[in-house]
């Protein structure tokens, strides 16, 4: 069985066995939009919107940790958009979380409902007992992106399936190492590598990855003739990322283990969400189909002026509105119009180690 640490190695020596003496060691940057073309037949590259080898050396990274076939994208939505064009049309119902990402759903209804396609929200904790019958697809979160509500997935694709639909499933917040919708049955998993794979926060980045030749098939042809293609130099940074992500994940995940149960015991803090807390809604799901609780936390203060009291107090988080970088981070999202408390912060734990972390967010608590 490939474990987490085996597809660790992998994606550090990947490039290994192809490597001829005198090679960099480190993948090269290839910035090309053209290539060398006395005839066509027989090269390698023909056009940089068809394919380069920068991304293709990505590719064959998060195919490692997929499991999968991959196709990369300039960002996450460009992979969530990418997806839905490729496997829907006019007629066609599409189900999307009402309480997940909003700008999936700003997405669906602004472009995917004009042209024909039926678009119907549902909250992610309905999931579990929805009727999917007359969908064409189902699209999940899991965790759900801020409230952190976990799909049992296996469950919903079946059902799914007896409907008729696909199922797919965006896989950002957990990452393949922490939750894999493939083998669980989705038939595509999308994900913004800007968060924890990328991991630095300076690079956006995205992929669809899947296991259906003639689904990937379709969105490699959306990204060849819609344009969504990355560049050289992001795909470098993600490249990067990805060889320090097992590292990263595995203090992350401790970290935002302990602060979530201590959150959950401080006076200030009226309600925690982490699925890895033994009392949240969401923790037997999570625990047979997630390998930790992961690294973001949900919870709630007083009101709207306690929670910003508390963002700008805390000297080690950074005030930013994405997730998964060596920095922790934090935000109120009833900012973005999240249908969360105004005292909802989603807390992104980072590589700080925990009790430097801790003690600062405790002062800012007034619990020191």
């Amino acid at each position: 069985m490939t474990t987490n640490h085996t597809i660790a190695a992998e994606i550090l020596h990947h490039r290994s066995k192809s490597l001829a003496k005198g090679d960099p060691v480190s993948l090269p940057i290839v910035p090309a939009a053209t290539f060398h073309l006395p005839e066509v037949a027989g090269a390698a590259h023909i056009y940089g919107r068809n394919g380069m080898s920068t991304w293709e050396a990505v590719e064959a990274q998060l195919a490692l940790l997929e499991q999968a076939e991959v196709v990369s994208f300039p960002s996450g939505m460009a992979a969530i958009s990418a997806a839905l064009m490729a496997v829907l049309k006019k007629g066609d119902r599409l189900i999307i979380p009402a309480d997940g990402y909003y700008v999936t759903r700003v997405f669906s209804a602004g472009f995917l409902a004009p042209f024909g396609v039926e678009v119907v929200e549902m909250a992610t904790r309905d999931y579990d007992s929805a009727d999917f019958s007359g969908a064409a697809v189902v699209y999940l979160e899991t965790p759900s992106n801020p409230g952190l509500d976990v799909v049992d997935i296996a469950a919903v694709v079946a059902r799914a399936r007896a409907a008729g639909a696909l199922v797919i499933a965006d896989n950002t917040t957990m990452t393949p190492l922490l939750q894999r919708p493939l083998d669980l049955g989705c038939d595509l998993v999308v994900a913004a590598d800007t968060k924890a794979p990328a991991g630095h926060s300076d690079v956006l980045f995205g992929h669809v990855a899947g296991r259906d030749a003639a689904l990937m098939a379709r969105v490699r042809d959306w990204r060849r003739l819609s344009g969504a293609v990355p560049g050289p130099f992001e795909a470098w940074q993600v490249h990067r990322g990805l060889e320090t992500l097992e590292l990263r994940l595995e203090r992350m995940c401790a970290s935002a283990a302990v602060i979530a149960q201590r959150l959950s015991e401080q006076a200030g803090v009226t309600a925690v969400r982490y699925p890895g807390l033994a009392g949240d809604a969401s923790y037997a799901v999570a625990q047979r189909q997630m390998g930790s609780g992961g690294f973001l936390i949900g919870f709630q203060m007083e009101s709207a002026a306690r929670a910003e009291r508390f963002l700008t107090d805390c000297r080690y988080l950074v005030q930013s509105t994405s997730f998964g970088g060596t920095h922790s981070s934090g935000e109120r999202r009833a900012r973005w119009g999240d249908q969360v408390a105004e005292g909802f912060i989603r807390l992104s734990v980072g590589i700080e180690p925990l009790e430097v972390l801790w003690a600062a967010m405790a002062e800012a608590l007034g619990e020191s």
